[in-house]
């Protein structure tokens, strides 16, 4: 029997089945446009060069109009990593990357998105000062970008995560899935309290990665070999303690690694006579966009 991921479907019947839209009409809120202050601002490269699901004149424009609210300069990134194409910026922003074989097709197997060479480019130049900004949802991108996380460190599950009957996947400070760290401080202007997710992997982090968001509730972690069908006897674990965002230095650069890429643009999604916000647009995700401008200005800091 096929479950199709009954229960989070409840909430969420648009993430396989409906279309997907980003929302011509969200604005950036209480912006406060940091780096206009200054003569010169970091660049962040939102890639594009590897069959992206989100890039920067696509699924995640809202992403950009609220770091160049902030002052940011965004640019897109359509080459290849290598020394030369990673030079001009100050971070890297990949998100759902994929193999060419994978693009009409997510069930097994996944391929990877990136050579070895690529792979090699992108430790040297963070270890060397750059700033990663890698984020891969649920599955085939933990597999397809498993080996860019792996150089690092991070341990990428193939899966999708389910949150046990729970409809809405949330973060916060009550169920200390929300970890204190510089990018989620408990007080301040910055705060960030609660965190809306939508779906996405969880996975490990290496032992002096700050970890950001846990699932600490009773959740499943669910690995099936064909894109979105949960069968009776489809390989599963439990997901507590694993992680869908976290931090670290590395060398004289840093990483941000994060399981879910919709909790950080704005979407609009359609299905029959029905629509529903999905992202920063939504209501109940009030912190995800400081959380977003947390992240990026700690990955530029120095």
């Amino acid at each position: 029997m096929v479950k199709y991921l009954a229960p989070l479907l409840i909430f969420f019947p648009f993430l396989s089945f409906a279309q997907q839209v980003v929302d011509p009409d969200f604005t950036p809120q209480h912006t406060a446009c940091y780096f206009c202050q200054f003569e010169s601002s970091p660049v962040v490269a939102v890639d594009s060069a590897h069959h992206n699901f989100h890039t920067l004149d696509g699924r995640y424009k809202p992403f950009a109009k609220v770091l160049e609210a902030d002052g940011f300069t965004l640019k897109n990134n359509s080459k290849p990593f290598s020394r030369a194409s990673l030079a001009e910026i100050d971070v890297l922003v990949v998100a759902n990357a994929l193999n060419e074989r994978n693009t009409q097709n997510w069930d097994l197997p996944n391929y990877p998105a990136f050579t070895r060479e690529e792979v090699e480019a992108v430790y040297h130049w963070v270890n060397n000062g750059g700033s990663l900004f890698l984020i891969a949802d649920h599955m085939p991108w933990p597999a397809a970008m498993s080996d860019l996380a792996e150089i690092f460190g991070f341990g990428f599950i193939n899966g999708y995560v389910e949150i046990v009957n729970k409809q809405e996947q949330f973060f916060d400070r009550q169920s200390q899935s929300i970890l204190r760290s510089p990018v989620t401080p408990a007080d301040g202007e910055n705060v960030v309290d609660v965190i809306q997710g939508f779906l996405g992997q969880g996975f490990t982090i290496p032992p002096q990665a700050q970890p950001v968001l846990q699932f600490t509730q009773p959740s499943i972690n669910w690995m099936p070999s064909k894109s979105w069908a949960i069968e009776d006897d489809t390989p599963s674990q439990s997901a507590i303690g694993l992680y869908q965002g976290a931090i670290m230095e590395f060398g004289k650069g840093k990483v941000a690694v994060f399981g879910e890429a919709g909790m950080f643009t704005a979407q609009v999604v359609k299905s029959d006579d029905e629509s529903w916000a999905m992202g920063m647009n939504s209501p109940s995700a009030k912190d995800n966009q400081q959380l977003l401008l947390n992240i990026v200005r700690w990955l530029v800091s120095h």
